[in-house]
């Protein structure tokens, strides 16, 4: 009897778990038919009385409502999102589980405590998010639904990120994390005054020698342009530079060549003279030296819509401090289309900037189409959900589980690559194409293993020919990005094919468009610790080669890329680990300077100035590696301006307001450091001062999704790195008396952020430029009543409410302290209306 009772139980059993499994499948399918009203919030959560979190840590919770007809099951799904940060992989909370997928990929699903939800109900899933999350870019974002019945199908849902406001755990006051208030604002901005225009610098970047005339050259008519053949292209942009609507005769000569300039070698030199009666000279040491003075010249022209068209009397001597001047866009992590890469070739022109630093390849994207390895883009540069392994790479930075996102997914063809390296061409910018390895480059590993599998499953002997990982690879690492699948590995001949096949195709390209390549980035940074160890194909190629460590290895597979870099007439650049050799001191972990490639030419573009690294750079400059300045703390524009929750980017490194960028001595990095700081630090020798080409702005793009956003990032801190790339040192930087340097300083601040907020701002607003930089909040400050108002960028108009409204370009402007009390609010618009952030400030109202 107990046998046939049990019998029963274990019938009625199977049959509940069949009625649930289609249950699950009719719920899902008609989720998928319809779209689930599945609603999903994610917000911090205020640090519970007594609760002791750990450095950095955030509490936050994931608020699910279930808005559908249907219950969500007690089994049979996963809600994926994606995140930038790491999250507490195997936390359980409500019945759910959270577990990390791969990288920045994670997922909660139900474990065997959950009861499922009901239609109409809500849960909650709480967790301690271990990074310290201030601004919404950090938050997790793309979620979406796969039901276990459809696993190749997935459902966005409805999601929200609830209004950061500052988190109890936020650093104290003095701590890089504090709040901004609008008071520290208005006290930093204060740095500067408001200038007449008569006062502003003429011209940024700030020529080597100006010298004034008296008289102003009227523009009656549009100029009569003479130029050779050879200058087209200058010539095209000078006559673009005058408006349109101006008489087709009447105007002056301007005359463009290719000339000697006295007293200037840099072939980027020019000299630029403006005469009441003479008209316009502009001489180049090359045709790049007369589109310079072009853009000097835009910067003397009237503002469009101006009714006095006139140029100021002058001649300009103007060359370059630093032959290399670069900006370097990452399309990998998120895709952006021609368009916005011919946008930021024509600002890096205007700003006189000449090396585009293209960063076409990483974990999340491959952006180039490369011939005969079709699947670098078919897989490598296509995100989206799928339950096959390599159909496409897995979503990342909110791309969400479609494959058309257009973030997510795109690259350039062949057709499109080249007509890049035409535009830059016509703008004297040469494009530096980099391919990320070893590491850094899972879109690569999974698009040559997936062609593997198909070509193996066909019986081809060509499958292995290009395969980047070792299939019996058990090393255990970690990536920056939290991947363990993501590098090449040096001990397959494989490899090294690829890499060659890579590299003649990606110079082939540059020969067709008509632009050699002179350089290419073969990446370098990141290398996870622990990658190879365990890697049967590169313990034989070390045992090979006789090589004792991974260190060593490394240095192996570096010389095998150099030499098929040469092999194709090329100089190898890559990040700075390329030229640096990991080691440990006193128990910690160093890096210095590799004696074994100081003679191989390499050009090591140098990131790291964190604590312990800040002078990495002088001392790879002194041993004799060419260097190009990218300090973190310095000049990466993905790092958010401040800690506020209103402000976008990451804070890994550093934060990096507009003043940041504009105080940076590339030859006394640790200039603004304490004393103490700058103890048993190097400092650049005058030999390694000559292995300094130039400065760079990155702007890695894990939270620009969009080109508003590039817009808000970049600039206006790309005009402060163009000031520092181009013009010499200014006199606070070389003066040793700190109190004159002071004033020196305050005085030439001044005049940078005049002349961006009265002219080189309001030119973008108005000449069509389409840039959404980035309006800073205004400065508040209380005093004896009223309420003081400033802005980083002088001239930029303040507008005012005081009846808790948010300004609009109808508010009344700011012209003086405001007297009237309430909360008063305060915004900067620019010349087209736009507005920046409001901040506000209570004036109190004062009884008698």
């Amino acid at each position: 009897m107990k046998k046939t009772m049990m019998g029963r139980a274990t019938m009625v059993s199977s049959l509940l778990a069949v009625l649930m499994a289609l249950q699950s499948v009719a719920v899902a399918a008609s989720e998928l038919a319809d779209g689930p009203r599945l609603q999903l919030r994610w917000e911090l959560q205020r640090k519970p009385a007594g609760l002791q979190l750990p450095q950095g840590g955030s509490p936050a919770r994931f608020i699910l409502s279930n808005q559908d007809r249907h219950a969500l099951p007690p089994s049979g799904w996963s809600l994926y999102f994606t995140g930038i940060d790491r999250m507490p992989a195997g936390v359980q909370s409500r019945g759910l589980v959270l577990e990390q997928v791969a990288g920045g990929l994670f997922r909660l699903r139900p474990g065997p405590d959950f009861k499922g939800l009901a239609a109409g109900q809500t849960l909650e899933f709480a967790y301690l998010h271990r990074d310290a999350v201030f601004m919404p870019s950090r938050s997790p974002s793309g979620p979406y639904l796969v039901y276990d019945a459809a696993p190749d199908a997935a459902v966005p849902l409805q999601f929200t990120v609830a209004t950061l406001t500052e988190p109890a755990q936020r650093g104290k006051v003095g701590s890089p994390h504090s709040a901004v208030s609008p008071e520290d604002t208005y006290w930093r901005n204060a740095r500067a005054e408001l200038l007449p225009a008569a006062k502003l610098p003429p011209v940024l970047p700030t020529p080597l020698q100006l010298r004034p005339g008296a008289g102003r050259l009227a523009l009656a008519g549009r100029p009569a342009v003479s130029a050779s053949a050879a200058l087209a292209n200058e010539a095209a942009l000078a006559r673009s530079l005058f408006p349109a609507g101006l008489p087709a005769g009447g105007g002056p000569s301007l005359r463009l060549s290719v000339g000697a300039v006295e007293g200037q070698a840099s072939p980027e030199a020019y000299r630029l003279a403006i005469g009441s009666a003479g008209g316009i000279d502009i001489i180049g040491n090359s045709a790049a030296g007369v589109a310079h003075g072009l853009q000097t010249l835009r910067e003397l022209m009237p503002l469009p819509g101006a009714s006095l068209l006139e140029l100021p009397e002058l001649t300009i001597v103007d060359a370059p401090r630093f032959g290399y001047r670069g900006f370097m866009l990452d399309v990998a992590r998120n895709f952006h289309g021609k368009k916005t890469v011919f946008k930021w070739l024509d600002l890096m022109a205007r700003f006189k900037l000449n090396k585009f630093h293209f960063h076409l390849t990483d974990d999340e994207g491959w952006r180039i189409e490369i011939a005969g390895l079709p699947e670098l883009t078919a897989i490598g540069a296509v995100r989206g959900h799928s339950a096959r392994p390599g159909l496409r790479l897995q979503p990342a930075y909110g791309s969400g589980p479609d494959p058309r996102d257009p973030a997510g997914s795109g690259h350039y063809t062949r057709a499109d690559y080249i007509e890049i390296l035409r535009y830059a061409k016509a703008r004297h910018i040469e494009v530096i194409p980099e391919i990320e390895m070893p590491g850094h480059a899972r879109a690569a590993v999974q698009a040559m293993e997936a062609r593997y599998q198909r070509l193996r499953a066909q019986g081809s002997r060509d499958a292995s020919r290009y395969l980047l990982n070792d299939l019996e690879d058990r090393s255990e690492y970690l990536s920056a990005q939290y991947f363990r699948d993501n590098v090449i590995n040096p001990g397959l001949e494989s490899s090294y094919a690829f890499i060659d096949h890579v590299v003649r195709e990606v110079a082939a390209l540059h020969r067709e468009a008509g632009v050699p390549l002179a350089t290419i980035h073969m990446g370098g940074d990141e290398l996870a610790n622990g990658a190879w160890e365990k890697s049967p194909a590169s313990l034989a190629m070390m045992r090979k080669q006789g090589l004792e460590t991974s260190a060593d290895l490394w240095d192996y597979f570096y010389e095998r890329v150099d030499a098929i870099v040469r092999k194709h007439g090329m100089v190898t650049s890559g990040w700075e680990e390329l030229a640096a050799r990991k080691t440990r001191l006193d128990g910690a972990s160093k890096l210095i300077p590799n004696p074994r490639f100081t003679r191989n030419g390499f050009i090591a573009y140098v990131w790291n100035n964190t604590v312990g690294a800040e002078d990495l750079a002088y001392r790879l400059a002194n041993a004799g590696y060419d260097i190009v300045l990218t300090p973190v703390t310095r000049t990466y524009f993905d790092m958010a301006h401040n800690a506020n929750p209103e402000e976008h980017g990451v804070n890994w490194g550093a934060y990096v307001e507009l003043d940041t960028v504009y105080d940076f001595v590339p030859f006394d990095i640790m200039r603004d450091a304490p004393e103490a700081a700058r103890i048993g630090k190097d400092r650049l020798t005058d030999y390694g001062k000559r292995r300094v080409r130039g400065i760079q702005a990155n702007l890695f793009a894990e939270t620009a999704r969009d080109p508003g956003r590039i817009d808000y990032l970049v600039m206006p801190r790309l005009a402060a790195l163009a000031e520092r790339a181009w013009a010499a040192d200014p006199d606070w930087a070389t003066t040793t008396d700190p109190v004159k340097a002071a004033v020196l300083q305050r005085s030439a601040w001044s005049g940078f952020v005049n002349a961006l907020g009265q002219r080189v701002l309001p030119r973008l607003d108005l000449d069509g430029s389409d840039v959404a930089y980035r309006i800073a909040p205004p400065g508040l400050v209380l005093d004896g009543g009223r309420v003081l108002a400033n802005h980083v960028l002088p001239g930029m108009v303040l507008r005012y409410t005081s009846d808790g409204s948010d300004p609009t370009p109808a508010s009344r402007p700011v012209t003086g302290p405001i007297a009237e009390r309430g909360t008063i609010r305060v915004a900067a618009f620019d010349r087209k209306g736009r507005r920046g952030p409001v901040a506000s400030i209570a004036s109190p109202i004062v009884v008698y």
